[in-house]
């Protein structure tokens, strides 16, 4: 049985992974962490809490599961390795220097955490589709569809894709013109990693929406379009489960599902 606390336990996500966790019959909810409703039932004998290193010191789960906010999922993950508590991060906005810096306090703690942009296995087999192409289209840009309420953008989903595609392609704007933007941002923001990649991703957000995203590629005569959409949040629990299993058993630092299919 595998302790698990939720952190973000009233969010659409975090209540999502709260169903997920108490319906398993491998996982033993122990702790629902929130910063609103503190000291409510949320299911018998699990009030909500607000003080994580209280609620985790308290509660001794196995796993961390957060999906909080990107202003402070930061903060929370160094709290998570502090108390040597493994931990799976849905909440997206990280910045490449924060992850570095993640990946290298895991390995000084020898305590284990999984970053994921996307538990969606659609979505991870589009990404994988999406660096298998690149290797043949010069030409590529990203259109990611959220709701409203999503405050980062571009989503982490698009940021992951786009580092996959440098993978097997360095630049996606060949042949392209010298452009201007009459109106600032009509072309998306260009993604560049290491000086190379040069893909424009566009993000749309608009009630409707649960999550999204094209993949266009392009050359002489021919447009390939690799799409996902999420219909519910409840497609991501089947990889929010192997990803808590998977970091039960290891200590590895892993960003990105598709590591661990």
């Amino acid at each position: 049985m595998i302790k698990v606390a939720v952190v973000g336990a009233l969010g659409k996500m975090g209540s999502e992974v709260v169903k997920m966790t108490v319906n398993n019959p491998d996982f033993q909810l122990v702790c629902a962490i929130d910063k609103n409703n503190i000291g409510v039932n949320l299911i018998e004998d699990i009030a909500i809490e607000g003080d994580i290193e209280l609620a985790i010191t308290k509660s001794k789960p196995d796993v961390v599961v957060d999906f909080t906010q990107p202003s402070t999922i930061f903060e929370n993950i160094k709290k998570y390795i502090k108390l040597k508590t493994k931990s799976v991060i849905g909440t997206t906005g990280l910045s490449d220097n924060q992850i570095a810096e993640i990946k290298t306090l895991s390995k000084e703690n020898n305590t284990g955490i999984i970053i994921a942009p996307n538990f969606s296995i659609g979505a991870i087999l589009m990404m994988k589709f999406a660096r298998e192409a690149s290797k043949y289209f010069s030409n590529a840009e990203i259109i990611e569809y959220h709701h409203n309420q999503k405050k980062d953008a571009p989503s982490g989903t698009s940021i992951k894709t786009a580092q996959l595609m440098i993978e097997s392609n360095s630049n996606f704007k060949q042949g392209n013109c010298l452009e201007t933007e009459t109106i600032k941002g009509a072309r998306g923001g260009e993604f560049i990693q290491n000086e190379k990649g040069h893909i424009q991703i566009h993000s749309v957000r608009m009630p409707g929406f649960v999550a999204s995203q094209e993949v266009i590629f392009g050359a002489d005569g021919q447009v390939l379009k690799i799409h996902h959409d999420t219909i519910n949040r409840e497609c991501y629990m089947s990889g929010v489960a192997l990803a808590i299993e998977n970091v039960f058993k290891n200590n590895n630092f892993i960003y990105g599902l598709e590591n661990i299919l």
